[in-house]
């Protein structure tokens, strides 16, 4: 008898790949709610709890990426991932946009599907483990349990993602962190299109540092990156 390992959102309209994915999963000791559109899955997530969201992107009435953006409006910690047939590098980038955290392409094994989310599911649970979770930036505080930043007049609100991205980078001040591997541990791998993403959410860093110019992201043109902090 397999232990439930978490709750699952799982929409994908096409219902026959649905039930192969509700079975393995639960399989696995998943619990695993099934949707056939994207209106559902809407209404299953404001009534239930997940850990875990797997959206496909072409569903009748919502389409996964309007679904994944009503969700990121209420939960900006919980894990999404695409279900797609699609492979355009603009769909891709959408769902970056819309709060996805990775996309999956069809066909696909259930090897690869479980092992991405347990990426995910893994890293959650490590990133709220860690024992050190106020950073001082200079004149800035960052508390990665308030996802927010104080300065000595203003405070400002991080999604999970921006402060998953910033404590990797306060474990690591002042030393130089490759691309690859700010991907691989924030992220759980190294892809172009996250890559892309990753450099949104450094920009969006880079505007909170305004409060105090010797905390700074600096780029290491071909290489990665280095937050810079000031000895206190």
């Amino acid at each position: 008898m397999h232990t439930e390992k978490g709750n699952v959102l799982l929409a994908e309209d096409d219902l026959s790949l649905g039930y192969v994915i509700k079975d393995s999963l639960e399989q696995e000791g998943y619990r695993v709610v099934l949707c056939s559109n994207g209106e559902q899955a809407w209404q299953y997530f404001q009534k239930e709890s997940f850990h875990i969201c797997l959206l496909d992107i072409m569903m009748p009435l919502k389409d996964g990426f309007e679904v994944a953006r009503k969700i990121r409006q209420k939960n900006d910690i919980i894990p999404i991932l695409f279900l797609t047939a699609k492979s355009m590098e603009e769909d891709k980038l959408k769902g970056f946009k819309s709060g996805a955290d990775d996309y999956i392409t069809k066909p696909f094994s259930m090897k690869e599907l479980l092992m991405r989310m347990n990426v995910f599911l893994r890293r959650s649970k490590k990133l709220f483990s860690d024992n050190v979770t106020e950073y001082n930036l200079g004149a800035i505080r960052f508390s990665y349990t308030e996802l927010k930043l104080f300065s000595k007049d203003e405070t400002a609100g991080l999604t999970q993602k921006e402060a998953d991205l910033l404590k990797f980078f306060c474990d690591h001040s002042n030393g130089i962190l490759k691309r690859e591997e700010i991907l691989l541990n924030v992220w759980g791998k190294d892809d172009y299109f996250l890559g892309r993403s990753m450099d949104v959410f450094i920009t969006k860093l880079r505007k909170h540092f305004k409060w105090d110019p010797s905390v700074n992201i600096e780029t290491i043109h071909g290489f990665g990156f280095r937050l810079n902090v000031p000895d206190s």
